[in-house]
C-alpha cells in the first residue's frame, strides 16, 4: 500500500464519520447518509485526481475508500443519538481528518514532481473540498469560512511545512508527519483556544 492509499484510507474515514453526523443533524435516511459520508470522505481526493490527471480517480482504481465511507455511514445512523453534541464531535472529527488529507495531498503532488505553487493548492484543496462539500450540501455555514478559525490557514501551514521538511531530509515520512503535526496543532488551537489570524475591519469613514 502506497502512502497516499494509506493517508486517503483514514481521511475518508475520519471525514466520512463527519458527513455521516451532518446527515444525522439533517435527519436524513439511511441513503442519505451513505451520500453525505461518502461525498465528504471523497470529494477532497477526488477533486485533487481531476486537477492533477492522476490515473483513475483513486477511489476508482481501489473502491475500498467508498466501502469505508458507506460502513461509516452505517455505524453512525444507528449510533448518532449516543452523542450528546453531534456538533462538537463532528467539528474534531473535521479537525482530525483535515491534517491527513492535507498530507495526502501534498504527498500525491510531489509524487507527480509539481511544482511548489501546485503542490501547496493540492494540499489545500485535499483538506478543506470535502467539508466545504459536505457543509454546503447539509445547507450549513461551511467550517472553513467561519470566521476567527484557523482552517486553510492551518493546510496551507501545514503544505508548507511538508515541502520545507522535504528540503532537509531524504527520509519521506517526515514531511508527512509534520504536515499532519502543524495543521492539526493550528486548527486544534484555533478550536480550544480561539488562535487566529487579525480579521478586516473597515476603516471608519472620513469626516
Amino acid at each position: 500500500m502506497t502512502t497516499v492509499l494509506a493517508l486517503d484510507y483514514a481521511a475518508a474515514l475520519i471525514f466520512a464519520l463527519s458527513g455521516a453526523l451532518a446527515a444525522s443533524r439533517a435527519q436524513l435516511d439511511l441513503v442519505g447518509f451513505a451520500f453525505l459520508a461518502s461525498l465528504t470522505a471523497l470529494g477532497g481526493g477526488t477533486i485533487r485526481d481531476v486537477l492533477l490527471d492522476r490515473n483513475q480517480v483513486f477511489w476508482m482504481a481501489d473502491p475500498t475508500p467508498l466501502a469505508i465511507a458507506c460502513g461509516a455511514a452505517v455505524v453512525v445512523f444507528f449510533t448518532a443519538h449516543l452523542l450528546e453534541s453531534r456538533q462538537m464531535v463532528l467539528t474534531w472529527l473535521d479537525a482530525l481528518a483535515l491534517p491527513i488529507a492535507v498530507a495526502a495531498g501534498v504527498r500525491a503532488a510531489t509524487e507527480l514532481d509539481q511544482s511548489v505553487p501546485i503542490v501547496l493548492l493540492m494540499g489545500v484543496a485535499t483538506g478543506c473540498f470535502g467539508g466545504l462539500l459536505r457543509d454546503i450540501v447539509s445547507n450549513e455555514v461551511p467550517l472553513l469560512i467561519r470566521p476567527g478559525k484557523l482552517y486553510v490557514t492551518a493546510a496551507l501551514a501545514g503544505a508548507g511545512t511538508a515541502l520545507l521538511s522535504a528540503s532537509l531530509t531524504s527520509n519521506p515520512l517526515v514531511p508527512v508527519l509534520a504536515c499532519i503535526a502543524v495543521t492539526f496543532v493550528l486548527r486544534a488551537g484555533s478550536l480550544a483556544y480561539g488562535w487566529r489570524l487579525p480579521a478586516y475591519k473597515p476603516r471608519p469613514p472620513r469626516s
